[in-house]
């Protein structure tokens, strides 16, 4: 075990704080989503919010020379959609991932949007992607194991018809934002690192409505769907506690859950 991976109570205290941070910027966006706004307003947006209201620090902006505070992924684009003039359609789905860092502590998480005339084949996939990372979040507890969630994700995605993107993972976060461990969304049940008390890490399944295979454009950033299908993620900084587990992203709406 990396004992770095645990934190102490006063790095959770401070990673609890950029979580709610970061759960007010998806409150804000909730009325600033809608057609015809571009990718690249989003991002100007949260920019704004992150720094001049927050008084936090977009933690993505110059990460691996990344040039944006967020990735704006539309229908079939899997991960790290960079924003741009694109305007939404009414019947795109997006996810927006963003992260924040307050007093040193990194928060992550991600929201998918559906627009006004989304098919009905998006919305379930959106909904299924949603119950997936659920599942694997409601497996998180002390002397649980990393395959445990992985496994709990596939089976639910897998058993809608769905696919597991496998290149992608949740991973550790607090003091940088890719920390260990490494959190697959699939696996086999009883196998991988042991959950300990203190640990904080990322879930945040990416599941395609076609094969999980991808690839990634010219740009080096943007991931699609080899067979331009539809592709859909959530994700939430996880807390492991002594009981179970702590959503450090939680939304208002996602209280009762």
């Amino acid at each position: 075990m990396n004992k770095t991976m645990i934190k102490t109570e006063a790095e959770i205290n401070f990673m609890r704080e950029s979580g709610k941070l970061l759960a007010q910027v998806f409150k804000m966006l909730d009325s600033f989503i809608y057609e015809g706004i571009t990718t690249m307003e989003i991002d100007t947006q949260v920019e704004t919010y992150i720094v001049d209201v927050l008084k936090s620090r977009p933690a993505s902006k110059g990460q691996y020379g990344y040039q944006y505070c967020l990735n704006s992924s539309v229908n079939d684009v899997v991960c790290h959609g960079v924003p741009s003039t694109y305007k939404l359609k009414s019947k795109d789905i997006v996810n927006i991932d963003i992260t924040l860092e307050k007093n040193g502590f990194i928060s992550d998480s991600s929201k998918m949007y559906v627009l006004s005339t989304a098919s009905p084949e998006a919305k379930q996939l959106v909904k299924t992607t949603y119950e997936a990372m659920w599942q694997g979040i409601k497996t998180v507890k002390p002397k649980a194991r990393l395959g445990d969630i992985g496994h709990a994700i596939q089976k639910h995605a897998e058993s809608a018809g769905y696919s597991i993107v496998r290149e992608y993972c949740g991973h550790g976060i607090g003091r940088e934002m890719h920390e260990d461990p490494q959190v697959l969304h699939y696996g086999q049940p009883n196998s991988g690192l042991t959950l300990e008390e203190g640990m904080i890490f990322t879930i945040e399944p990416m599941i395609n409505q076609g094969r999980h295979k991808i690839k990634t454009k010219k740009d080096g950033w943007t991931v699609i769907t080899k067979d331009k299908k539809l592709s859909a993620q959530w994700e939430h900084t996880i807390l492991v506690t002594r009981t179970g587990y702590e959503v450090l992203t939680l939304r208002e709406e996602e209280v009762s859950i």
